[in-house]
């Protein structure tokens, strides 16, 4: 039994693939079911997936309700942040900080849909 994958829909998929592409997040996959468009994002370091679900149909605005933040790891917290900030994708919770008990920097910011993202660097 393992973690699989993290599912969050979408209003814009374009701007979200953009916004995860930034992250160092690749497409592995894509289908569609319902109506609905299912993109699949990952990297080489880890098996965990994130599911964009997306509906040109819908109206429905997106609420990230009941969701605190998703965690990505990043080499260089400092660097993504920035680059981040050049492209003009994030609204900004919290610029980076080093955090102690988790021996790690982290910043916070919104995807295109409000969606929380952490990005992580632990200290090697």
């Amino acid at each position: 039994m393992g973690l699989i994958h993290t599912a969050l829909v979408v209003s814009d998929l374009e701007s979200t693939l953009d916004f995860y592409a930034e992250l160092g997040l690749e497409q592995t996959s894509e289908f569609e079911l319902g109506g609905v468009r299912n993109v699949y994002l990952g990297s080489d370091d880890t098996d965990m997936e994130l599911q964009l679900k997306y509906d040109a149909t819908s109206t429905a605005r997106v609420d990230p309700a009941g969701i605190d933040h998703i965690a990505i790891e990043v080499d260089d917290v400092e660097r993504v942040f920035e680059e981040l900030l050049e492209a003009e994708h994030p609204d900004v919770v919290k610029p980076p900080q080093y955090i102690d008990p988790a021996n790690a920097t982290a910043a916070f910011v919104k995807d295109p849909d409000g969606y929380v993202v952490e990005l992580v660097e632990f200290d090697d």
